[in-house]
């Protein structure tokens, strides 16, 4: 598992059980607006926080050709370059 999905999982799994057992108690409402704002406001973190990990670019192991270069791909390329247009025929230039 990635290291960062597997930090991502443990703080979910951490908010859920902080969470849990305060809006399972009877309080004041006051305290459950506070407690149901702070929980939205963990739940936007986090989806900020998958967001930005999904964002980060994901590499494999470096390959070392014999003539000495080193290749890093890229495990999940989601843009490819953009080519150059060629220009149009009826186009040209004097």
């Amino acid at each position: 598992m990635n290291r960062a999905v597997f930090r991502f999982a443990f703080a979910s799994v951490f908010v859920a059980g902080l969470a849990g057992p305060a809006v399972a108690q009877d309080t004041a409402p006051a305290t459950d607006d506070a407690q149901k704002l702070a929980v939205e406001g963990l739940s936007k973190l986090l989806d900020a926080l998958d967001a930005f990990v999904k964002s980060v670019p994901q590499y494999a192991a470096p390959e070392v050709l014999p003539n000495g270069d080193i290749i890093l791909r890229r495990l999940n390329p989601d843009q490819t370059p953009a080519k150059p247009k060629a220009p149009a025929p009826d186009e040209t230039h004097t």
